[in-house]
């Protein structure tokens, strides 16, 4: 098994630029809201599209991409991503109207899912020897964190000097730096043996992702109605057909045998449910540094820094873990050490709790980063590298299954605690929502809105706690299950890293028509 040579981790820093604009893109749009709504004059519903789609099409397109890049090459692929993205990404800085700039962000969607199926996969390509692989998937994880996080931090500069489409022109020169470099340092693969890609399987996986994620993503934002009732129906079942069409073909969109793997199962429950936990509180975390302690945008961006330095901290250490403890062990104690973090976070009060937030938040980034490494190297080894594109697809929309899930689920607890426990005496728009109320209190006298502004920040910090203590059982939950199935699955054997050599024997005495019992 050869080791990486210069070439290889060269080309790894290529392929960690975009993801670091895959990243930004879902998280820098935020702050340049208002200033869009008063050039562009959307309506309510054309906001909410233009703040949602990109994520839509992203996650709907992911496992067709996967598969697309193994059959036509991993790198064409990602280039061809990348032209599209810095392109459509020119076209949404000069949008001149609500639904021009609607088309455009489904478009960056369709093009991000590109980015990371591809990277990952050649990744898997690039880095032959399973110890060096799991820093290279450190790396690829902290080009996300620091996008996530550079995102608010650099919209907020540019939005104090420039015109709100300038936070599109952040990833030009970065996609046309890929598509420089990309030939000269990545390699190119592809399934030679590859069947042809199915139509009707990419039509049926697009179409069930998109509806649950819309169906999540109106329960976070305006309650189980019928439309997201409705739309999660249609997902699931649409799923179910899905499943019983991989299960009747010789060369499957989505090889359901992986699943039968407990390695595999193991590693992507703890990678969603990690990626639950953190997205859920993410929006309460935002609106408790500036609307509970007052902080601006940007000083709200830089207290976020921490976290994603313990992101970055955990997502690099975890290799080095692995040389003195197995990899079960890792990631056991990884969630462990994030249920801490979430516990600090039920600890926080509406009138001084910065100091012990930040705090939390690192901790739980610390704790949660190696599992993430770790859970994506397994997800990746569990497949053949040929499949790596399609297998990588999956551990994404995992985590964007598990994003939309957080945000609806853990969104509509600390919701309801808000609205339970908030003033009666507040007009209704300020008893949903903290951002509500803070207006309301605005054009109140003193006296009688400060009080009430007290009362709802003081709901909205339960809500808060509530939420972190969820979290906390959830995790706490992962890590029971992650140590018994890696247990079961011999990945605590003599080698503490799952490899693809390990795990495809498993992979292969699976039956054809293996199902998807472990979900």
């Amino acid at each position: 098994m050869s080791r990486a040579t210069r070439r290889e981790w060269i080309g790894l820093a290529v392929l960690a630029l975009p993801c670091v604009v895959y990243a930004m893109d879902l998280t820098v749009l935020n702050l340049a809201v208002p200033s869009l709504s008063a050039d562009l004059h959307p309506s309510s519903v054309q906001l909410l599209w233009i703040v949602d789609i990109y994520g839509f099409t992203l996650a709907a397109s992911l496992i067709t991409m996967g598969n697309l890049g193994d059959r036509i090459g991993r790198r064409r692929l990602l280039l061809i991503g990348a032209v599209v993205f810095g392109l459509v990404s020119i076209v949404a800085a000069y949008a001149t109207s609500a639904p021009e700039l609607i088309a455009a962000r489904a478009l960056l969607g369709i093009a991000g899912a590109t980015i990371a199926p591809s990277t990952l996969s050649l990744i898997r390509t690039m880095f032959e020897d399973a110890g060096q692989r799991t820093f290279a998937i450190g790396v690829w994880l902290t080009g996300f964190s620091v996008g996530a996080a550079a995102g608010p931090v650099l919209g907020g500069v540019l939005l104090e000097q420039f015109w709100w489409g300038s936070v599109f022109l952040l990833s030009v020169p970065v996609m046309a730096l890929l598509v420089v470099l990309g030939p000269r340092l990545l390699p190119e693969f592809r399934d030679s043996d590859a069947g042809r890609l199915d139509p009707y399987s990419a039509a049926q996986s697009l179409a069930a992702v998109l509806a649950v994620v819309y169906g999540l993503k109106q329960i976070a934002q305006q309650g189980p109605g019928p439309v997201a009732i409705l739309s999660l129906f249609a997902g699931v079942l649409v799923a179910i057909l899905f499943v019983r069409r991989q299960r009747r073909l010789l060369d499957p969109f989505l090889d359901l045998r992986l699943f039968r793997v407990p390695a595999f199962s193991a590693a992507l429950a703890s990678y969603t449910l990690g990626i639950l936990v953190v997205f859920g509180l993410d929006l309460f975390l935002d609106q408790y540094l500036q609307l509970v302690l007052g902080l601006s945008p940007l000083r709200a961006g830089l207290w976020l820094l921490p976290s994603a330095l313990g992101f970055v901290i955990g997502s690099l250490l975890a290799p080095r873990l692995l040389r003195r403890l197995r990899q079960g062990h890792v990631m056991t104690a990884g969630l462990v050490l994030g249920a801490g973090g979430f516990g600090l976070l039920t600890l926080v009060g509406s009138r001084s709790g910065l100091a012990l937030l930040v705090t939390g938040m690192t901790v739980f980034s610390l704790g949660l980063a190696p599992v993430f490494t770790l859970a994506t190297d397994v997800v990746i080894g569990a497949a053949p590298p040929e499949r790596a594109g399609a297998a990588s697809a999956i551990s994404e929309t995992g985590a964007e299954l598990g994003g939309a899930l957080g945000i609806a689920v853990l969104g509509s607890i600390g919701a309801a605690v808000y609205r339970s426990q908030a003033p009666d005496t507040l007009p209704k728009a300020g008893r949903d929502t903290l951002g509500g109320a803070v207006q309301a209190a605005i054009r109140m006298p003193d006296r009688i809105g400060a009080p009430l502004l007290d009362g709802a920040r003081a709901a909205f910090t339960h809500g808060l706690q509530v939420m972190a203590g969820v979290s906390v059982v959830l995790v706490l939950a992962s890590a029971v299950l992650t140590a018994l199935l890696l247990r079961r699955s011999g990945a605590d054997a003599a080698d503490p890293v799952v490899s693809g050599a390990a795990v495809q024997p498993r992979l292969a005495a699976a039956p054809a028509d293996a199902t998807l019992s472990a979900l």
